[in-house]
């Protein structure tokens, strides 16, 4: 049984998340809640596995209240506004609803987190379980677009912009966002950053010279204060010629 509970100013919004969730035999609605502070003392005496939280609400919004969290439920936002998105998606919520929402969707929504608590709750090895997704989404020409991680070159920053390299396609992918933000993104994944300016996919690396790495045919930089991590990274040692 999923646990879970509602947040949202609207009252009539949470009569129907309460009617919906009434109706999937895997969900327990354990309460709801008009605002955050609420939820906060419902999350001190409750063990809840999933929220349901509207974006924009008094005091404390949905996505200040998902940022507050040390430990994290599965998280799904509802909200009448499309702009969250991306936020949404950066702050690795299952799923967003956009009001007003049918059934079906909402039942779409909370399968998917059947799914993720099944596998998590399951006798799978423990180094599975942690395995985040292999795909990011990042807003580019007013849209999201998906981006398969494995099919990532490397990435460049440029400003608040970076562009995002991947395999056999010539045009990179330009999103707004940080290095920084990124590159917390892809921690683990195989990837590392090697200047400044670049991040790169380290299954990709054909070849390591002194101060300069190659992807296929691209050269790349290596920045002084990065090369002995990426080095170790590859298992290699930094020789009197490098």
């Amino acid at each position: 049984m999923i646990r879970c509970i509602c947040i949202d100013d609207e009252p009539l919004a949470l009569e129907m998340m309460e009617e919906f969730i009434k109706k999937v035999p895997f969900l327990q609605m354990v309460t709801s809640c008009k605002n955050a502070i609420d939820a906060y003392e419902v999350l001190e005496h409750e063990n809840i596995d999933l929220i349901f939280v509207d974006v924009e609400m008094p005091e404390i919004n949905g996505i200040q209240f998902v940022q507050s969290l040390k430990q994290k439920p599965y998280i799904i936002f509802s909200t009448a506004y499309k702009k969250y998105a991306l936020e949404g998606f950066e702050l690795d919520v299952i799923d967003y609803l956009v009001k007003p929402f049918s059934f079906d969707r909402f039942y779409k929504s909370v399968t998917k987190v059947k799914d993720a608590h099944a596998l998590i709750n399951s006798s799978t090895p423990s180094v599975l379980k942690q395995l985040p997704p292999d795909y990011i989404f990042v807003n580019s020409d007013y849209s999201l677009v998906k981006v398969n991680i494995p099919e990532i070159s490397y990435i460049e920053g440029l400003k608040d912009y970076i562009k995002i390299y991947l395999t056999n396609i010539p045009k990179p992918i330009v999103t707004r966002m940080s290095m920084k933000s990124i590159e917390e993104r892809l921690d683990l994944l195989g990837f590392k950053r090697v200047h400044k300016s670049f991040i790169v996919n380290l299954s990709k690396i054909t070849s390591i010279k002194k101060t300069r790495l190659n992807i296929e045919e691209t050269e790349l930089f290596i920045g002084d204060n990065y090369k002995v991590p990426l080095y170790k990274s590859l298992g290699l040692e930094i020789s009197d010629e490098d």
